[in-house]
């Protein structure tokens, strides 16, 4: 090859840049704060009684799905083997990666791109704990992200994110996680919460929120690490396309907040802090696969669309009688289906890529691309998913007793509960009842006022 080719090829390669590794860094932490923040979501939501439990479910995928990811989860999800399951053996136990290597065609270390999905691998299994809230064994439910992460989670961002995964062969665009994450998450809480049934009690006992304001803080967080979540999947911002999802995520949320109010205001009359978080959510959600594709006049659309959608959705789990405790299937995977298909229609064209939507002169080619990424990953990991949860039940049970719900699964699982009422403190193992120090009778109103 000449000498002057030779220089202009190198002149050319990506090179390491600092800013860009600094801003990954930083959006890496941002969406760590996520699970924290979605455990305080989601323990808002439940009774007294349940609180604890469910910010553990949460929280122990931080644990567990690290050490996954480690040992051979980033190999998976993004080595080169085919276009349905990625293998390196360089990315095994991240043992064989340079410290100043770059991910291919980017300007940041293999490390910090790893760490960074590491964070989307962590939240996706947390995001399905909300839709098996008071019922599920600890162990169990630890067993299940587990095995779920290696055969859904793994393989499904293999299918959309690397590049040979076969949906980013065919052209579906999920900017940061509308199918590998949040159709991921939803329909496999669908899947799973066909097998273990409903709550004792599921459309007789009241099951309100115990805490609004924690709910509104555990919002407060999502919303603030989704910026990291959204703007950093484009791994820099060196030619803008990092910004303008930054906004849109902004706007989307805003407009799905607002859209979700009032469509509670004229189907229930009241304008609910449980509605503007839970409407907040969805626009994030519905945004993720879609903001670096659409204009911020398609994002206050997209938000809109879907925070109409997903509040109405959220009552199917009544027509149809499944029990998805904390609307799980209603937000993100309602919400991941309105957002991937709406590009569709609101691709410019002139953001992320070239590709148009219908309303931009792009005809419905896309629309039909991205329905092919929807529901693959639905269908797979609905099936998938009920497996894994039919193997478990029937080998150690997925459920506790109907006396432990009842009581209480704080006290049984992790012998604490989450507020102290008789003064002996939270993590006393002395009990006389559900609650430290406190009859059952006394409890069960506690819970249900």
């Amino acid at each position: 090859m000449p000498q002057g080719i030779m220089t202009t090829l190198a002149a050319d390669a990506p090179r390491l840049s600092s800013a860009n590794t600094g801003f990954m860094l930083i959006c890496s932490a941002l969406v760590m704060v996520m699970t924290p923040g979605l455990a305080f979501f989601y323990g808002g939501m439940v009774r007294v009684k349940s609180t604890l439990n469910m910010l553990m479910m949460s929280f122990v995928s931080l644990g567990i799905i690290t050490i996954l990811w480690v040992l051979y989860g980033f190999s998976v999800s993004f080595g080169a083997a085919n276009g349905f399951f990625g293998w390196s053996k360089d990315y095994l136990g991240l043992s064989g990666i340079g410290l100043t290597e770059l991910w291919p065609g980017y300007t940041i270390p293999i490390y910090v791109f790893a760490v960074f999905q590491l964070m989307f691998a962590i939240i996706t299994p947390a995001l399905i704990s909300g839709a098996l809230a008071d019922r599920v064994k600890f162990t169990a439910w630890a067993l299940f992200i587990a095995l779920w992460a290696t055969v859904v989670y793994f393989p499904v961002a293999h299918w959309v994110w690397a590049s040979d995964g076969w949906l980013f062969k065919k052209g579906v665009i999920d900017f940061a996680g509308g199918t590998a994450v949040h159709i991921n998450a939803g329909a496999a809480a669908l899947g799973v919460i066909l097998v273990i049934g409903k709550r004792v009690g599921f459309k007789k006992d009241p099951m309100r929120p115990h805490s609004l304001p924690l709910v509104m803080l555990g919002a407060a967080l999502l919303w603030f690490g989704w910026f990291g979540f959204n703007a950093g999947s484009w791994l820099g911002n060196d030619d803008g396309v990092g910004a303008v999802m930054f906004v849109n995520t902004q706007v989307a949320t805003a407009a799905a907040m607002l859209a979700w109010l009032g469509y509670e205001k004229l189907r229930h009359g009241s304008f609910t802090t449980l509605g503007a978080a839970s409407g907040a959510v969805a626009g994030l959600v519905a945004i993720t696969p879609s903001g670096g594709a659409v204009s911020p006049l398609g994002a206050i659309a997209i938000g809109a669309i879907a925070g109409v959608l997903c509040a109405m959705a959220v009552g199917l789990k009544y027509r149809f009688g499944f029990d998805d405790s904390l609307d799980v299937v209603g937000v993100h995977m309602v919400g991941g289906i309105a957002g991937s298909l709406l590009i569709g229609f609101f691709a410019t064209g002139g953001v992320q890529s070239d590709v148009a939507g219908v309303f931009y002169g792009g005809g419905f080619h896309q629309l039909g691309i991205q329905a092919i990424g929807v529901f693959s990953v639905l269908g797979y990991s609905l099936v998938a998913s009920a497996a894994l949860a039919f193997l478990i039940d029937k080998a150690m049970g997925m459920r506790v007793t109907e006396d432990v719900e009842v009581a209480g699964i704080d006290q049984d699982e992790h012998a604490e509960t989450a507020y102290d009422f008789s003064g002996t403190g939270g993590g006393s193992r002395q009990t006389t009842g559900p609650v430290s120090g406190t009859p059952a009778g006394i409890q069960n109103k506690k819970v249900d006022a």
